[in-house]
């Protein structure tokens, strides 16, 4: 629509050129002007238009259109596919699901999923509580890590979970940086080489 729109202005631009007198030199000279804009207008649409033609993905085959449809009935099997990336998911969810509604009653959250199609999934879930979050650590993981702060240092911290089993809130294992990360956000002291000696000896 844009081309056609510079198209037409240009088209214009050239009648009123070839209508002015050409002794009116300096308004001739204007309108040649106006004319060359809109001629370097619609080029410049032409070009962009041609570019988006060639950019243009090859339509599919037979065997990728099966193949899309049959993904398209397995959800579950396009969600967990190798290739599926966080975006790739959250398209899916735009297309699958029409309108979410949110109830939160007490420590609960009822939600109502209207799916594309007409039909409906009901899930309750709890509240986190304030300060916490889906990624939160187990609370025996933190004490452990309170208790370790004061006698080890962050790398042997993180040693210690990760032969313990322990992992993180995103369940990524712990390293010297993600326990000192962890300890600032909880407010453990840092543990400091030969305190308790020192202690001891005060004693």
């Amino acid at each position: 629509m844009a081309l056609e729109q510079a198209r037409y202005e240009a088209t214009r631009a050239r009648r009123q050129y070839d209508t002015v007198d050409p002794e009116n030199r300096l308004v001739a000279h204007e309108l040649e002007r106006r004319w060359n804009g809109a001629l370097a207008t619609v080029r410049a649409l032409e070009e962009e238009l041609e570019a988006l033609v060639r950019q243009r993905p090859a339509a599919l085959s037979a065997e990728e259109r099966q193949r899309l449809l049959q993904m398209g009935a397995d959800l579950e099997a396009a969600w967990h596919h190798p290739a599926a990336t966080a975006v790739t998911r959250k398209r899916i969810i735009r297309v699958v699901l029409r309108e979410v509604v949110a109830h939160v009653e007490g420590d609960q959250i009822h939600l109502l999923l209207h799916w594309q199609g007409g039909d409906h999934t009901r899930l309750m879930v709890r509240k986190n509580r304030r300060g916490q979050t889906r990624w939160s650590v187990e609370p025996e993981t933190v004490e452990l890590i309170r208790a370790c702060a004061r006698l080890m240092p962050d790398k042997a911290i993180a040693g210690l979970l990760n032969r313990a089993g322990k992992r993180t809130g995103r369940s990524n294992g712990w390293s010297q940086s993600r326990v000192r990360s962890f300890r600032n956000t909880h407010g453990i002291a840092v543990y400091r080489d030969g305190e308790w000696p020192s202690a001891a000896k005060s004693r």
